[in-house]
């Protein structure tokens, strides 16, 4: 039996962090929203009850310091599967990115393998497991848009955001997300983003709304970092509503009709920036 799933790269419209938790980590509130651009996942079963893992990528680590191996192990180990799994990647979400693309595929490995394995997981279980392998796990189960809370694990489903093009640039370099939170500095965000309107404007549909109340507030941080990011984010912001993802270093942009999508992502081609034409889903 062989077992295909999608796995599909996700922006947060809206991030704050509210506080440093005992445990390191930072708590935060994020709208998350799914992106029609992903990563097809193939499963078979592997009979000598082993994982392994390949990728069309060469630097996708094959094994378990890859989340997608991680999430069959996991499961293997929760639920006492004997099986094995040959996990297949192709991956088209650029690596670390900021764009939740290992978080997506180790949900996809989750959701999968209850599909090859004919697992029977009570209510909740499996977003308990999700959020043992990362904070984004838990979303990239269920996609769509949603609130993220606590470490982003704690997440509330939102009426879906209407539909926009999205473009995507990456400068061609990963940003380390430990040292962009490392970087933080509460004293330095003067306005806290507007987190409830932004949610009542997903609701009322209304895409200008939305357009004005995107914010991150790790982008000072990353772009005192990596002064690149600012600068695409810059020239992304002179054509349509622009945000960094997550830590960085993808930006994207939002646009209601496809032709200033299309044009945006035709200059920054000509400019030689990684570049995709996605949107919302």
């Amino acid at each position: 039996m062989i077992v295909t799933e999608k796995a599909y790269a996700k922006i947060n419209l809206i991030l704050d962090i509210v506080a440093k938790r005992p445990d390191g980590y930072h708590e935060i509130r994020t709208i998350m929203q799914s992106l029609s651009l992903s990563d097809t996942i193939t499963l078979s079963e592997n009979r000598q009850g082993k994982i392994s893992l390949e990728c069309n990528l060469t630097e996708i680590p094959l094994d378990a310091g890859n989340l997608a191996w991680q999430a069959a192990s996991l499961i293997q180990a929760e639920y006492g599967v004997t099986k094995g799994v040959h996990i297949s990647l192709n991956k088209r979400i650029p690596v670390a990115a900021g764009l939740a693309g290992g978080s997506s595929n180790a949900a996809a490995v989750l959701r999968g393998l209850v599909r090859l394995w004919g697992l029977t997981p009570k209510q909740g279980e499996l977003s308990a497991l999700a959020a043992k392998l990362g904070s984004d796990v838990p979303f990239c189960l269920s996609g769509g848009t949603a609130l993220g809370t606590g470490r982003g694990e704690l997440v509330t489903l939102l009426p879906s955001c209407p539909h926009f093009y999205v473009v995507l640039a990456n400068p061609g370099f990963p940003v380390s997300t430990a040292d962009v939170y490392r970087n933080f500095r509460f004293e330095g965000t003067k306005t806290r983003p507007d987190i409830d309107g932004m949610i009542t404007a997903i609701g009322s549909a209304e895409r200008s709304a939305i357009t004005v109340r995107l914010a991150n507030v790790l982008e000072s941080s990353t772009f005192s970092l990596y002064p690149l990011v600012q600068e695409l984010k810059n020239k992304m912001g002179q054509t349509g509503a622009a945000l960094m993802c997550g830590s960085g270093a993808t930006v994207f942009a939002l646009f209601t009709a496809f032709a200033p999508a299309w044009s945006l992502q035709q200059t920054l081609l000509a400019a030689g920036t990684t570049v995709w034409l996605t949107e919302t889903i």
